[in-house]
């Protein structure tokens, strides 16, 4: 166990995942304390990482270890896992089947550690529950990817569904991921300006929703947008995480909610060109940054 303070600490389930685009398949690494993660340490930051997988795939978090993280793996019985079927490569219409389950975290998961953040990111149906968000949020402040919360296991497909215990749930968040589609079964509004404004009622402070075009963030009063520009969406599996992750990291900088937003769809729409996790540097953001 480490003593030394941390900037985020990254809770949830690292993945062995499938990607198929078309007709081609390949297996791959996913979750939000993966995709998260890798972004949080090339900003530079103190980064731990709580997530629960089979002990024989340990080495998968190898990558955040020689990244600078520190891990802090619980031992299950199986590796999560979720196959993102994409039938039209140029679309962001996915089918998500689910594969394994690594079980659900408990709050005695996560070590004692100082830190600025607890990022919260689960990816399947009963890997947190509400008990484990107050835990959280006792602890610190907390950011929260509602994706897993919202998932609902029907047949053999994960589709996104309501939260129960959202108006709770939200009330403990300060900074809040959201897609457009989660925002729409969270609020019942197609308009995603219109959900992120009624989300940022229900408690957090800062409301982070990623679309197909770009990246909305309600902080205040005034909505800002940033959009991606990919040249691709050949690494389209982690936008969200990653986007929500480069916003937080460099809202933990000291960037304003709005050159944080603009700085994450830069370093987002990098990442859309290349499969896997954001693997450029800062230097090559704020190069891209320029052009716009």
């Amino acid at each position: 166990m480490t003593n030394q303070a941390m900037d985020v600490v990254c809770i949830g389930h690292l993945a062995k995942d499938r990607i198929v685009v078309g007709e081609h398949g390949e297996s791959a690494t996913g979750g939000a304390v993966y995709y998260g993660g890798m972004v949080l340490l090339a900003l530079g930051l103190r980064v731990a990482v709580v997530t629960r997988l089979a002990r024989k795939d340990f080495g998968l978090l190898d990558g955040l270890k020689v990244a600078g993280a520190e891990l802090f793996p619980v031992e299950a019985a199986e590796t999560s896992g979720i196959e993102n079927v994409h039938p039209d490569p140029n679309s962001d219409r996915r089918i998500c089947h689910p594969l394994r389950f690594a079980g659900p975290l408990s709050p005695e998961d996560v070590p004692q550690i100082e830190t600025r953040i607890y990022y919260v990111g689960p990816i399947m149906p009963g890997e947190i529950d509400p008990p484990f968000l107050r835990a959280m949020a006792a602890r610190g402040p907390l950011a929260l990817d509602v994706q897993g919360l919202l998932r609902k296991r029907v047949g053999d497909e994960l589709i996104t569904d309501g939260w129960p215990e959202a108006e709770e749930g939200l009330s403990l968040v300060r900074y809040l991921k959201v897609d457009d589609r989660e925002a729409e079964a969270l609020t019942g509004k197609r308009d995603y300006q219109r959900a992120a404004e009624l989300l940022a009622e229900m408690g957090p402070k800062e409301v982070v929703l990623t679309h197909k075009e770009g990246v909305l963030v309600r902080a205040g009063a005034e909505p800002f947008e940033a959009p991606f520009r990919p040249r691709s969406l050949a690494g389209r599996t982690g936008r969200g995480d990653t986007c929500f992750s480069a916003y937080l990291g460099r809202r933990l900088l000291g960037d304003s909610p709005e050159e944080a937003a603009k700085f994450a769809a830069a370093l987002t729409t990098l990442k859309l060109a290349r499969p896997g996790p954001f693997d450029g540097t800062v230097e090559e953001v704020d190069k891209l940054l320029d052009t716009w």
